[in-house]
C-alpha cells in the first residue's frame, strides 16, 4: 500500500481534530466547572450568566476554600479518604499479586486457569449494590460500622478482581526463561517469584495499584451506607453539600476539586510507571 494512501486527507484530518477537541472539552467541562465554582461568592452562583470566566464575569475569592480547608470535617473527609484508598489499594497489590502469578506460572487441574480468571472477572459484574445488605449486616456483626478497617476491606476485596486479571496477564508476558534459570541455579520458586519476576513486574503494580487507587477513592454506596460519623469519605463529604436551603455550588466545587486533585497529582507523579505498566508486553520480538 502506498504512503499517501495511509495519510488522512486534510479535510479528514481537521474533522477528527475538531472531534477529539470537541470531546476533550467535554471532559474538561466538570473540572472547569468546578474550578470556577469555587472561586465565586454565594451571590455570583446565582447571577453570573455563561460560562463564567474568572476576572471577566466575576471577581474570584479564595474564601470557600479557606472556609472547606479550616472545616474539620472536610479535613476528616480527606485523611479518611487517602487511609482508606492507600491501604485497601495496598492490601489488594499484596494479596492479588501472588494470585496472579500463580494463575500464570501453575497449572490447576481441579479447577481449570481459565474458570478462575473467569470467576474473578465475575465480581466485577456482580452489581455492588447487591452486596450493601450483606456488607452491612457483617460489619455490624463485628462491630465494625462507621470504622475505616470497614471500608478497607470492602474496597479491597471490590479492586482485588482488577489486580489478579490484569497481573496475569502481565505475568504472562514476562518470559518464563528467566525464571526457569533461576530454578536451574538453585532458587526455588518464591525466590523466582521475589528475585525475578516481581521486580520485572514491578511497572504493571505500579500502574495497577494506582487504577485502583481511584476506583477506591471515588468509592461512593458503601462509604455513604457503612459510614456516618467518623469514617465520611470525601465523596460522601461532597455530596453534603445539599442541605435544606439547596445546593451550595461553592462549597461544591471546592469539594469536587479537592475529591479531583490527589489522584490527578497522584497519577502526574507516576505517569512514568503508568505507560510502562499498561504497555508492558505490548510489543514482543
Amino acid at each position: 500500500m502506498h504512503k499517501d494512501e495511509l495519510t488522512p486527507s486534510p479535510l479528514r484530518y481537521s474533522i477528527y481534530s475538531l472531534l477529539a477537541i470537541c470531546i476533550t472539552l467535554t471532559f474538561l467541562f466538570p473540572i472547569y466547572w468546578s474550578f470556577s465554582q469555587s472561586l465565586r461568592n454565594p451571590l455570583d452562583t446565582f447571577t453570573v450568566a455563561g460560562f463564567g470566566f474568572p476576572w471577566l464575569d466575576f471577581q474570584p475569592t479564595l474564601q470557600n476554600w479557606i472556609d472547606q480547608l479550616a472545616s474539620p470535617e472536610s479535613r476528616r473527609a480527606l485523611q479518611n479518604s487517602t487511609i482508606i484508598s492507600v491501604c485497601a489499594s495496598l492490601l489488594a497489590v499484596l494479596l492479588g499479586t501472588p494470585a496472579a502469578y500463580a494463575l500464570a506460572r501453575f497449572e490447576f487441574r481441579l479447577v481449570g486457569n481459565k474458570d478462575i480468571t473467569v470467576w474473578f472477572l465475575s465480581q466485577r459484574v456482580l452489581p455492588p449494590v447487591a452486596t450493601v445488605i450483606p456488607f452491612y449486616l457483617v460489619m455490624r456483626t463485628l462491630g465494625l460500622l462507621d470504622t475505616k478497617l470497614a471500608l478497607i476491606l470492602i474496597n479491597a476485596t471490590f479492586v482485588l478482581p482488577f489486580v489478579v486479571v490484569i497481573l496475569r496477564q502481565t505475568f504472562l508476558d514476562l518470559p518464563a526463561e528467566l525464571e526457569e534459570a533461576a530454578l536451574v541455579d538453585g532458587a526455588n520458586h518464591p525466590i523466582a517469584f521475589f528475585a525475578v519476576a516481581l521486580p520485572l513486574a514491578a511497572p504493571s503494580i505500579a500502574a495497577t495499584g494506582l487504577i485502583i487507587f481511584a476506583f477506591s477513592w471515588n468509592e461512593f454506596l458503601f462509604a455513604i451506607t457503612i459510614a456516618s460519623r467518623d469514617s465520611i469519605t470525601v465523596p460522601v463529604h461532597m455530596a453534603g453539600a445539599v442541605d435544606t436551603r439547596g445546593v451550595q455550588f461553592w462549597f461544591m466545587g471546592v469539594r469536587a476539586m479537592i475529591a479531583m486533585i490527589p489522584p490527578v497529582l497522584v497519577a502526574l507523579l507516576a505517569q512514568r510507571y503508568i505507560v510502562r505498566g499498561l504497555t508492558l508486553g505490548a510489543v514482543k520480538g
